[in-house]
């Protein structure tokens, strides 16, 4: 296949939310305690709710073109990230340059599964503004370019009838996948092991929404050692999580409950999926007469299939093994703007991954679209036809776009010139 030819969509990117995202949606009465960006004197930019301050800060979730010397944890401000992380019409731009049709976003401010909204004590104030991004969401950022991105909700951690109410609402505007805690008990909230979250999943079932599932809160349940360097962090998480996630989706029993239920694991890789797979089915022939656990006669691999996508950004170990696993389980994805991220050369990146380990144009196509079409149910051409959604036809557009390596300190300069 020419990488020309390609077309990509990414279910897995992230935004950095812009200081005016609660302006137009809050209503006038609440709009004094809305969320707010507070500059700091040593640059960094803090989002504040409630008094405290919230959110995943801006460092190596925002670090696109960056020298990766100057990756890290460490906050920074808007003048120091590259525009398309946090503005709409520089993402589009930014999306072209890269060849990738459509996307879908995952919060920064809100958490990835809007765990901001569930600490602050006043959850009536929450509630308002979690609906309030939500709309800012749907309508500000997926609605400024129709065809290009995938919206996604969250919705109240703390009330699963509430979260009910706000997946139905969330489906009116169009809006049919749900971001969620992969390990929901690692927030002290009821797990996936009994009935707590039953309301929220009929209603999920019954509007046909995915579950998105995002590693991140599962990383606090690894007990490193002291000392331990952040590399620990960035390679056991993936792994770990996602492990995890699938074994309490299996086991919870949520899934065999929820027959209709879909699931996309986000960020976690597909490398693990085989040995995961023969490791349950292991299992449940060798215990399974003893634990007691039910299947209805299938493996546990079978039946964890008919529920779940799973997405990588580089995985030759899993494509090499993709048959074990099966192709139609599995979504490309591009990371934009965090330190993982192929931006912006992943069309050239994973069609070298795709041919180095024997795939065909029939395993690409499903990779990189088709898969993420039927698993979410819609079709990617409606908006923006094939002939012009392809890597070729959008980097044409986008021949002006600079992606060459930029310092913070060059981003700071340009972004203060443009104040002035």
């Amino acid at each position: 296949m020419n990488v020309d030819d390609l077309v990509l969509i990414s279910i897995d990117d992230h935004i950095i939310e812009p200081p005016d995202l609660f302006e137009n949606h809050v209503p006038e009465k609440y709009r004094h305690l809305a969320p707010k960006v507070v500059h700091q004197p040593d640059g960094k930019d803090l989002w504040f709710f409630q008094g405290e301050p919230v959110g995943a800060p801006m460092g190596l979730n925002a670090v696109a073109s960056w020298p990766h010397e100057e990756y890290g944890w460490d906050p920074c401000g808007f003048a120091e990230i590259r525009p398309g992380a946090y503005d709409i019409h520089a993402r589009v731009r930014d999306m072209d340059v890269n060849g990738v049709l459509q996307s879908m976003c995952f919060p920064t401010m809100a958490g990835f599964s809007a765990r901001v909204f569930l600490d602050p004590p006043d959850r009536n104030l929450s509630l308002i503004m979690l609906k309030s991004y939500n709309d800012w969401h749907v309508e500000e950022w997926c609605g400024t370019y129709p065809g290009r991105f995938l919206p996604l909700g969250v919705v109240p951690l703390w009330d699963p009838h509430a979260a009910a109410d706000e997946v139905r609402r969330l489906a009116g505007k169009g809006c049919r996948a749900v971001s969620f805690p992969e390990a929901p008990h690692a927030l002290r909230l009821p797990s996936f092991h009994g009935e707590h979250w039953d309301p929220f999943l009929s209603a999920m079932c019954d509007t046909g929404s995915v579950l998105c599932l995002h590693i991140g809160i599962s990383q606090s349940m690894i007990q490193l050692a002291e000392g331990a360097p952040d590399d620990h962090r960035t390679i056991l998480g993936p792994m770990v999580g996602s492990m995890l996630t699938a074994t309490d989706l299996l086991w919870g029993p949520m899934i065999r409950r929820y027959p209709t239920l879909k699931v996309a694991l986000s960020e976690g890789g597909i490398g693990w999926m085989p040995f995961f797979f023969e490791r349950v089915d292991r299992h449940q022939r060798i215990q399974g007469p003893w634990t007691g656990q039910d299947f209805g006669g299938r493996r546990p691999s079978e039946v964890i299939k008919d529920h779940i996508l799973a997405c990588f950004i580089s995985d030759p170990a899993g494509l090499r093994l993709r048959d074990q696993i099966g192709v139609d389980l599995l979504a490309w994805e591009c990371d934009y703007p965090h330190s993982d991220s192929s931006w912006p050369n992943s069309p050239e990146e994973a069609l070298a991954e795709f041919e180095a380990t024997g795939c065909s144009d029939d395993e690409i196509e499903k990779m990189t679209n088709s898969n993420v079409q039927r698993f979410f149910g819609y079709d990617a051409f409606a908006a923006i036809p094939r002939e012009q959604a392809t890597v070729g036809a959008l980097r044409a557009r986008a021949t002006d776009v600079d992606t060459r390596t930029t310092s913070r300190a060059e981003y700071r300069a340009r972004y203060e010139s443009a104040r002035s």
